[in-house]
Order: C-alpha cells, then sequence, then structure tokens
C-alpha cells in the first residue's frame, strides 16, 4: 500500500458514470449472448443463410452415438465445445443458461433488457463527454508524447509488478481508458445502430461502412470480446495494485499516492 498524501482523483460524474457503464454493460453483455443464440453464428457480408459460405463463427450441436455434442466452428476449423457451448441441459443452445438474460430462450425479453440499457450506455457516455470536456478530465486521458517516450519503461515496470501511485493516470492506463471510451463504446453503440432497420433507413450509409449489416454484428460481438478482456485485465490491476485503494478512488473520489516521488 502507498504511503503518501490522499489526493482527489476521481470527481463525482467520473465515479457515477463508471458504475453506470458497469451495470450497463453486464446486462448488455448477458442479453447480447440470449440474442446470439437465436442465431449462434458470425457472418461477413450484407447477408447470411443456408445458400451463403461466408460464416466466421458457428455454434451447434450434433448427435453423435444417439448422444448431444456441442460443436463449435471458427474459420473452417470445428471442435468439440461439449459442455462448454452448444449444448445446455441436453438442449441445442450455443451459450449456456448460466451467461444469459433471462436465463430461459427469450428474444424478445433478451431484446427489451439489451437496448433499454443500450440506450442507458449512450445517454450516459453523452453525459461524461460533455461533463469531461468541461473539467478538463478528458485531457487527462489523452497520451502526451512524453507518455508514449515513457511507455517502454511503463511496460517494463508493470510486467515486474511495480505499480506507481500518482495523481494522474499513467500511459497504459491512458491508452486502455481511450480505446476503451472513444473507440470501443462508440463502435459497439455505431454496429449497433447498423443492425437496426429503423435507423438504416434513416442512415443508410452507415450500414455501408461496416460493409452489411452481418458484418456490423460480427464487429458488433468481437467488440465485445474486446471489452471482456479489458474488464478482465482491469480487475488484474485492481487487485495487484492495491484494490483498497483503487475502490475508495472510484468509491470516494480520494486515493491515497506514494508520496512526492509519484504525487
Amino acid at each position: 500500500m502507498p504511503e503518501g498524501p490522499l489526493v482527489y482523483r476521481q470527481r463525482l460524474i467520473t465515479r457515477v458514470t463508471h458504475w453506470v457503464w458497469a451495470i450497463s454493460l453486464f446486462f448488455l453483455m448477458l442479453t447480447g449472448l440470449q440474442i446470439f443464440n437465436a442465431h449462434p453464428s458470425l457472418h461477413i457480408g450484407m447477408e447470411s443463410g443456408f445458400d451463403y459460405d461466408n460464416a466466421i463463427l458457428t455454434i451447434g450441436a450434433r448427435e453423435v452415438g444417439g448422444e448431444l455434442r456441442g460443436v463449435t466452428q471458427v474459420l473452417g476449423a470445428e471442435f468439440d465445445t461439449t459442455g462448454i457451448l452448444g449444448v445446455s441441459g441436453g438442449e441445442p443452445r450455443a451459450f449456456p443458461a448460466a451467461l444469459t438474460i433471462p436465463s430461459y430462450q427469450s428474444l424478445a425479453t433478451g431484446r427489451v433488457i439489451h437496448f433499454f440499457f443500450a440506450w442507458t450506455l449512450v445517454l450516459t457516455l453523452a453525459l461524461w463527454l460533455a461533463a469531461s470536456a468541461l473539467n478538463g478530465h478528458l485531457r487527462q486521458l489523452i497520451p502526451s508524447l512524453a507518455d508514449l517516450r515513457a511507455l517502454p519503461r511503463d511496460l517494463a515496470d508493470h510486467a515486474r509488478l511495480r505499480f506507481h501511485h500518482s495523481a494522474d493516470y499513467n500511459v497504459l492506463q491512458k491508452l486502455a481508458y481511450a480505446s476503451v471510451l472513444f473507440l470501443a463504446l462508440p463502435l459497439m453503440i455505431l454496429t449497433g445502430l447498423s443492425m437496426s432497420p429503423g435507423f438504416n433507413a434513416a442512415a443508410p450509409w452507415l450500414l455501408d461502412l461496416f460493409g452489411g449489416r452481418q458484418t456490423a454484428r460480427t464487429i458488433h460481438f468481437l467488440t465485445m470480446l474486446a471489452l471482456i478482456g479489458f474488464f478482465a485485465v482491469h480487475m488484474a490491476m485492481i487487485l495487484l495494485a492495491g484494490p483498497l485503494n483503487e475502490m475508495r478512488a472510484i468509491l470516494t473520489g480520494w486515493y491515497r499516492t506514494d508520496g512526492d516521488r509519484n504525487a
């Protein structure tokens, strides 16, 4: 644990939006898997179906020797994923009940919850962008040239589990947070809108931008996987850098630093 002074690191708007995003992304992921189960394959292009050989991922089931086995195909390669993907509760199901909201098969319910939290995410992101532009927090997340020059040293420190607790974000934090806030979340929103027939009618250029609804759906799914990867690394860094100090910062705003050396 650092032994330096406490600094007010996280503003109230940052803390509130952080938790709204966390809750929204949780429900978006699990309802998204519910929606995926209704059509458990990803394609590239404008269309999909039996007449199109453009699937890059398919999760299904096949009966082998009187037993239902889960089968996942990735870029033409086939894997037996029984017990993980393809079969749940003895029935064909891409993702198991424990990973979907609702746990039972209901595309309509999944879509309603998904859209509610999608718009919650959009409005919260817009609020955060406006507030952060006004209070200067936005500038703190954009890496400077000095930050980028310090990247090799920061990578080496993290590899050695040497964490510096300062009032400012380090370069890896800036790159990670900026990638999520300015790239991943907008990409999730835009690809989600690209799958809406109503929005297609209002802005058909967006569908062309992503190369078709099926491509947009695939990008949407892959971005979700990237966000899950970010979450896993984010939680690991919290545990390694000092969970009490990190949680205090995101709950109260106050963060203990290393002292004069890094404050």
